[in-house]
């Protein structure tokens, strides 16, 4: 959901984590909110970050905007231990072209109780841009 009715100039941006259970969910609720008009969707980590950037989609190049994250609960277990262990099982068992050393390691750092799950990948993600700010509800 988008709410161009905003406060502090910052436009508002909603991700509904009851919308989704998966990361192949995420970026279809991303990208029809963040890409709405646009003629591609969001498919990975890294193009997730590239429309951060704004000028894609909903919100301009460097424009103040703030991401609500509700269910963001619900998002964190969904995207979890579990969830992530299975990205970096996948990668690997598809080869090239991934980088199955690197996520050999993601995931034994993972195992290891060390490593990033997916949900905090996409948090450290949104709060590496400077114009973003992100609440989790």
């Amino acid at each position: 959901m988008l709410n161009t009715s905003n406060n502090n100039t910052r436009k508002m941006i909603v991700i509904n984590g009851g919308h989704f259970s998966s990361l192949a969910g995420f970026y279809e609720e991303v990208s029809g909110i963040l890409m709405r008009d646009a003629d591609w969707k969001v498919g990975t980590l890294d193009g997730f970050n590239d429309v951060l950037h704004g000028g894609f989609g909903v919100f301009e190049y460097k424009e103040e905007i703030e991401i609500v994250w509700k269910e963001s609960e619900k998002s964190r277990e969904d995207l979890g231990l579990e969830a992530t262990q299975e990205f970096y099982e996948n990668k690997i068992r598809q080869g090239k072209p991934f980088n199955i050393e690197l996520a050999q390691e993601k995931l034994k750092d993972l195992t290891e109780g060390k490593g990033q799950t997916l949900f905090e990948i996409l948090v450290e993600i949104i709060e590496s841009h400077g114009d973003i700010r992100l609440r989790l509800d």
